[in-house]
């Protein structure tokens, strides 16, 4: 979606508040949290935008946030792409320029802590490795079996350049290798999660857009 489409989409609905997130499966994975939670984000008028990619949040948090519709933000990322997020909340005003370098940047903690306690949670590397950590190597391959796709999984994983890798490895490559598998199974691991072992990340960002201005 692009920042105008954002836009249109917010006035149109009515929006009190957006999440942004990098892509259609973390938008997916933030509304299944909602759903598995209790929260209504359509009676709380929570918009999720996926942005394509983190490099053009400081178009969306400008035209969504201050100076534009002024609506409360939250957002979900890779922790990879923190210096794009931080330079986009820095273009509202709502941090000084960082000083030092991106990989400082990437390394401190503070910083992180600094973007969460303004709604911008990061994935720790990604929502697929968030999600395999909190189910397990042997839950996340239930899950496949149930899918119909565990025989795709055993070719992929016996191919040379994955067959020395761990299991984790072998999964986290295997639900991206393609963008119909990366959209279509976070929620359905999120529903295989023990009520309460939502990732930390997911489950941050919509208590930060939900939660009281001030």
């Amino acid at each position: 979606m692009q920042p105008a489409e954002a836009v249109d989409l917010a006035v149109a609905t009515g929006a009190a508040a957006v999440v942004l997130v990098e892509g259609e499966s973390d938008r997916g994975a933030v509304e299944a949290t909602a759903r598995r939670t209790g929260l209504d984000l359509v009676a709380r008028r929570v918009l999720v935008v996926s942005m394509g990619g983190a490099s053009g949040i400081a178009h969306f948090v400008g035209r969504l946030g201050p100076p534009g519709l002024g609506l409360p933000l939250a957002g979900l990322y890779d922790e990879a792409e923190i210096g794009y997020v931080r330079r986009g909340l820095e273009r509202v005003g709502w941090f000084p320029r960082y000083r030092g370098s991106r990989q400082d940047l990437f390394e401190d903690g503070p910083a992180r802590a600094d973007l969460a306690a303004r709604g911008f949670h990061a994935c720790v590397t990604d929502l697929e490795d968030e999600l395999i950590r909190a189910l397990g190597v042997d839950a996340v391959l239930e899950v496949v079996r149930a899918e119909g796709e565990m025989a795709r999984f055993e070719t992929f994983a016996h191919q040379p350049d994955h067959r020395r890798e761990p299991v984790e490895a072998q999964l986290h490559r295997f639900l991206g290798t393609r963008s119909g598998r990366k959209i279509y199974y976070p929620p359905r691991l999120l529903e295989a999660l023990p009520t309460g072992a939502e990732p930390a990340c997911l489950v941050g960002v919509l208590h930060s857009v939900l939660a009281e201005p001030g």
